[in-house]
């Protein structure tokens, strides 16, 4: 055998290993440390015996005690149905004009609205609903499709091109992309779309060549004087708000590629009373017609 190496000033037997001339001492486990892991070992049996655990073909073992936190969140959900009781109920019944004039039913709405908005809505438009660059600022009185309740409760239920089958279509043309117009058509154009809502322009640009590619391409949507048309949710042009920017350089990438933005449909995710309220808290923050 061996003989075992022994540390001169500790006196304890080393491992053997050395670095750099430092040996390592075989020092045995601290006690407490053993006992602690002895137990999180018995701890983590007993877990795996009293709490789902162990995945199977196509399921898992449920425990001893049958735990689900998805059972939980359904009682939960009960729970809370029962609890908003007859102001729910009467919120589901109520038409959606009535909701606003009803200042118990109106602030029930908000607060559920508020509640829903910062569970679903939020991650895309914002805490405020102040949006950014490619989700609209729901606050200001600027809508593609319009912003009146029923219209808003529209859109929630089946979103912007979102697959469902009564959802909200169009389909901007990519001009550059599709070869419809030049590059220079296409700066001719977003110079003159920016002249609409009186922002400067391009030196030397023909804003008479845009207005007329304008009036042969985009009007027939957006309208003779650009203002826009919600019934096909093209945007009015002449204010400053826009939805993926008004500078010549956005202008130009959205004349050439076009913009197809996605809103999901709520209608089969969400309970219809709270698509009504969510409908009832965007049309009161402010911006609603």
């Amino acid at each position: 055998m061996a003989k075992q190496d022994i540390d001169a000033v500790t006196g304890i037997a080393t491992t053997g290993h050395e670095w750099d001339g430092i040996k390592e001492l075989n020092n045995p486990l601290p006690r407490w440390w053993l006992w602690t892991f002895y137990a999180c070992c018995i701890w983590a049996f007993g877990y795996w015996i009293v709490y789902p655990a162990w995945p199977l073909v196509s399921s898992y073992t449920a425990g001893v005690i049958g735990y689900s936190s998805r059972a939980n969140v359904r009682a939960d959900m009960v729970a809370l149905q029962q609890l908003r009781g007859e102001k729910a109920a009467a919120l589901a019944k109520a038409d959606l004009a009535d909701i606003e004039k009803d200042p118990n039913l109106l602030a029930f709405a908000r607060a559920q609205g508020r509640a829903a908005f910062g569970d679903n809505c939020a991650p895309c438009h914002g805490t405020g609903a102040t949006g950014s660059k490619g989700y609209p600022n729901l606050n200001d009185d600027d809508w593609i499709w319009g912003g009146t309740l029923d219209a808003l409760h529209q859109t929630l239920q089946y979103g912007i091109r979102s697959g469902h089958a009564q959802a909200r279509e169009n389909q901007m043309p990519a001009f550059g992309k599709d070869g419809t117009l030049k590059k220079d058509e296409i700066v001719q154009v977003a110079n003159y779309v920016r002249s609409l809502s009186g922002q400067p322009t391009r030196a030397g640009v023909d804003l008479a060549a845009g207005k007329q590619l304008f009036a042969d391409n985009c009007a027939v949507c957006h309208g003779d004087d650009g203002k826009g048309n919600t019934e096909l949710g093209a945007p009015n042009l002449t204010d400053r708000i826009w939805l993926y920017g008004g500078d010549e350089a956005s202008l130009i990438e959205t004349i050439t590629n076009a913009r197809a933005g996605v809103m999901p449909a709520w209608v089969d995710r969400l309970d219809p009373v709270t698509i009504k309220a969510l409908a009832v808290y965007v049309h009161t923050l402010g911006g609603g017609r």
